[in-house]
């Protein structure tokens, strides 16, 4: 594997869950008694928030420093947030048996950026901890 996707493996097979998981035919999934309303917006909240945090992850072990570098942190937000759009718009125009929701892309682009928060309070903290 080349050295720049090294630690980065389990960030790249999220983002293949993730993709599978939204484009595949779910049948009368949606309509089971198990889920309340909004649950479809929860879990594209944490489809993202784990895709950030596994990205984060592997960037930190790829970086033995483990420093606050703001650009690749807003970078790859953005690009899980891009993500969540092309997902949208291929649910939308190509997976017709699926719908492309702005509240999906709402909730897609919320799940990312806690995700990056959390990993910048975890990053920032580390710096300040005793040893």
């Amino acid at each position: 594997m080349k050295p720049a996707f090294k630690y980065y493996g389990p960030a790249i097979l999220w983002a293949l869950f993730i993709f599978m998981m939204c484009t595949i035919k779910l049948g009368d999934v949606g309509n089971s008694p198990l889920f309340f309303p909004g649950f479809d917006k929860l879990v594209h909240c944490g489809f993202f928030f784990v895709l950030v945090v596994c990205y984060r992850f592997g960037s930190i072990r790829q970086q033995l420093p483990r420093y606050l570098s703001y650009k690749p942190i807003i970078i790859f937000t953005l690009f899980a947030i891009l993500y969540g759009g092309i997902i949208e718009l291929l649910q939308n125009y190509v997976f017709t048996w699926r719908t492309g929701d702005w509240a999906d892309l709402f909730a897609d682009s919320v799940g990312a950026m806690m995700g990056t928060f959390s990993v910048s309070v975890v990053i920032y903290t580390m710096g300040y901890v005793k040893k």
